[in-house]
């Protein structure tokens, strides 16, 4: 059966940057083993499938692969899956619910003369681990000096990630995963992602970084909203007990020639994170239909659920 799909760049208002998702907007009946292997196929960091939600009141259920496993929630594909919809005429500008592996998002789209952008709200505060690399395997993950390095930590939203922070921007763009240090000493923990960043965790200051995760298929992301969100809510949760709202703006994938931008805020309030926003522009560079063999479809499924 054919499928159509959408390829948008995610994190970027112009194409052929940012952060590449393939979305299939009506994917009823592909089988989940189906759908590991059409994100194979596509090869992007994650491939999206659009199903009809489980509860009636939310707009759409939506699942989330890389090419190598099924994630719970990642922000770019929920970015682009949210302009995808609209795109497409499924939804109307404005707050859509997407049901994911962590329960309802709230996006929020809009059209500034035909830009599309969408905003992301988590209401929770990301997971911490106290539980995180020496200083010295850190380094030794990422291809650099002990003395590179300002400090380490663990934290997740869905996907949870090693932080590694640095001193500057060449430093960052140096970070070089060692695939046999990171099997030796990340690869079997709570957070095997890898995020290399320089910048301070100050409100309203700028983040450079690049991600690595080889546990899930990915070499490099060129934009990673689960680790913006996760990053930002980090540091709002180190202010301790003040009510404010912190922002950052974090640039990522330059060095693979994919530059992206990704504004992440949360906010802080009566001692712990309430809220974690992660928004940016998104950009459709192409559309057209999969062919999906006879034997990965439930074909009574998908006959009867299309119209």
């Amino acid at each position: 059966m054919r499928y159509h799909f959408m390829i948008l760049d995610v994190f970027t208002n112009e194409a052929f940057g940012g952060n590449q998702l393939a979305v299939i907007n009506d994917a009823r009946g592909i089988t989940p083993e189906a759908m590991q292997t059409i994100a194979r196929e596509f090869n992007f960091p994650e491939t999206t499938f659009v199903l009809p939600p489980d509860n009636p009141a939310n707009t759409r259920r939506v699942r989330i692969f890389t090419p190598g496993s099924e994630l719970p929630f990642a922000g770019h594909p929920t970015i682009g899956t949210a302009c995808s919809l609209v795109m497409s005429g499924l939804s109307e500008l404005g707050e859509v619910v997407l049901e994911e592996g962590v329960g309802p998002v709230v996006v929020t789209t809009r059209n500034d003369g035909g830009s599309y952008s969408a905003r992301l709200r988590l209401a929770r505060a990301p997971d911490i681990s106290d539980a995180r690399p020496a200083v010295d395997d850190a380094a030794a993950v990422v291809s650099l000096e002990m003395r590179d390095i300002l400090q380490v930590f663990c934290a997740g939203m869905g996907p949870s990630f090693t932080f590694v922070q640095v001193g500057s921007r060449e430093t960052v763009d140096r970070s070089r995963v060692d695939h046999e240090q990171w099997r030796r000493i990340l690869a079997d923990t709570w957070a095997p992602n890898l995020f290399v960043f320089a910048g301070e965790l100050v409100d309203g200051a700028e983040i450079y970084g690049r991600m690595f995760a080889p546990a899930l298929g990915i070499p490099e992301d060129p934009a990673t909203g689960a680790a913006a969100a996760a990053l930002v809510g980090t540091a709002a949760a180190a202010l301790g007990d003040q009510d404010q709202e912190l922002s950052l703006d974090i640039v990522q994938g330059v060095a693979m020639g994919r530059s992206s931008l990704l504004r992440a805020s949360a906010r802080f309030q009566n001692g712990a994170v309430a809220s974690i926003d992660v928004g940016g522009h998104c950009v459709l560079v192409a559309e057209g239909e999969i062919e999906v063999p006879e034997h990965l479809v439930e074909r009574e499924q998908a006959i009867c659920s299309r119209p």
